[in-house]
């Protein structure tokens, strides 16, 4: 005897309201606002001439 089952696998929302429900079935412990906040921050960030350089033609491909 065999059975054949189908099942449909949605791997992306189709609807504002399949992504709402999808992002309420994460569990407390993995949302961001339960997550611990960096001990260190980051430091600002800055453009140095080098960096500068790389997209100084930029506007002649706009």
């Amino acid at each position: 005897m065999s059975f054949v089952t189908t099942s449909t696998y949605h791997l992306e929302p189709e609807s504002i309201g399949e992504l709402i429900a999808d992002c309420a079935g994460i569990p407390a412990s993995l949302q961001a606002e339960n997550m611990p906040l960096p001990r260190e921050s980051a430091p600002p960030w800055t453009v140095d001439e080098r960096c500068l350089a790389q997209v100084a033609d930029l506007d002649a491909y706009v």
